[in-house]
């Protein structure tokens, strides 16, 4: 994946997150926990860009 499009994909996650945070009325503890589960997805997306991690999707949990 070319380093325009990785930036791409981060300023448009960076700008929904933005937006939904500031018009978006909700309470600060699920601000907070949405927050948090962007910032996990977009860390596991890297490190699955950058072939740190393999693809995630054929894990199961038993």
């Amino acid at each position: 994946m070319p380093v325009i499009n990785l930036l791409i994909v981060l300023v448009v996650v960076g700008v929904l997150l933005w937006l939904v945070n500031t018009y978006i009325p909700m309470d600060a503890k699920i601000k907070s926990i949405l927050n948090v589960v962007v910032v996990i997805g977009v860390v596991i997306w890297l490190l699955q860009v950058f072939g740190i991690i393999g693809n995630i999707s054929g894990l199961t949990i038993n």
